[in-house]
């Protein structure tokens, strides 16, 4: 078995996007966590997923949801990825939002975003990873927030 910092150090050499994903839960109250493990999977029909790691604050959350958004972040809000990343109360507070046609909550001012209705849910490991079907999504512009090495990264071109 490969030792895990060993594992740790490859995987944080492939840069990645910088994600919100998004949901509601019963009450209508907004919840999301940053995430760097999305990806798409299928053109035809359009399929994105999601890895939740099974302690996560979303993680009950995205077991029962319907619904979820992915909002992809711009250079310009590292502190949006840091506030859904960190251990805060209200997530939200401050952060201009609206809801999107299936509920869940798009952030403002992102590069991309998209809506998704969850179609299956695979325990895998320490997390579970979560499709989605895209019902609707949007661009915007602006350069990416890349995460490589430990760390925030902006793309030079």
């Amino acid at each position: 078995m490969i030792d895990q910092d060993l594992f740790r150090a490859v995987l944080g050499r492939f840069a990645t996007g910088v994600t919100v994903v998004t949901t509601r839960d019963a009450d209508g109250t907004p919840h999301g966590m940053t995430v760097s493990a999305f990806s798409s999977l299928s053109l035809d029909p359009p399929l994105v997923l999601v890895c939740v790691a099974n302690n996560a604050t979303m993680a009950p959350l995205m077991a029962t949801a319907e619904h979820f958004a992915v909002n992809v972040l711009s250079s310009t809000q590292e502190a949006v990825s840091r506030r859904f990343a960190g251990v805060v109360h209200d997530r939200f507070a401050g952060i201009g939002f609206h809801e999107g046609r299936n509920g869940a909550p798009v952030l403002d001012d992102v590069l991309a975003w998209l809506q998704c209705r969850i179609v299956a849910r695979h325990p895998s490991g320490d997390h579970v990873i979560v499709i989605g079907e895209v019902e609707h999504a949007e661009v915007g512009d602006g350069k990416p927030l890349l995460y490589y090495r430990g760390g925030y990264a902006t793309l030079e071109r």
